[in-house]
């Protein structure tokens, strides 16, 4: 399937290259990928053709020029890496590669840091109303530590 060249695919091959730095795609990696897929209406099948691109299996419809321009902010993308980090911090356990997507997300979304504030204190009062909502913030707090706003 011929991949069309769109800021969904973009970012969804920006984040998969996070992802892939240890060869390996974990679960919770996929949540995110599957959150991103969703968010973009990306095909169904898109892991298998992302995973052509970036082996050089596949042709990347996206130049440089279109990465540029893809890499611009958007209505909603504050809203995609909010359930995208919800997703990352769900489990209990948490890995570099989970953290690089995340950056890489914030980073080519070009989410600002009073957004990523936002961001940060809806999450927080969404998990003072779930049950084990201590150990989300826990998670939460490791997050913006060790990966700060840059």
């Amino acid at each position: 399937m011929a991949l069309t060249a769109t800021r969904g695919l973009h970012l969804y091959l920006r984040t998969l290259e996070a992802a892939v730095e240890d060869d390996i795609v974990t679960d919770d990696e996929m949540s995110i990928l599957s959150v991103l897929a969703r968010a973009f209406a990306l095909p169904d099948d898109i892991i298998e053709d992302a995973w052509g691109v970036l082996r050089g299996n596949h042709l990347n419809p996206i130049d440089e020029t279109m990465s540029s321009a893809h890499e611009k902010r958007q209505i909603g993308d504050a809203t995609t890496y909010q359930t995208a980090l919800i997703a990352a911090l769900e489990d209990e356990v948490i890995t570099e590669d989970e953290w690089s997507m995340l950056d890489v997300m914030r980073r080519v979304m070009g989410i600002q840091p009073d957004e990523h504030a936002m961001v940060e204190e809806s999450v927080r009062a969404m998990a003072a109303s779930v049950e084990d909502g201590d150990a989300f913030v826990t998670r939460l707090d490791r997050y913006v530590s060790l990966h700060p706003y840059r």
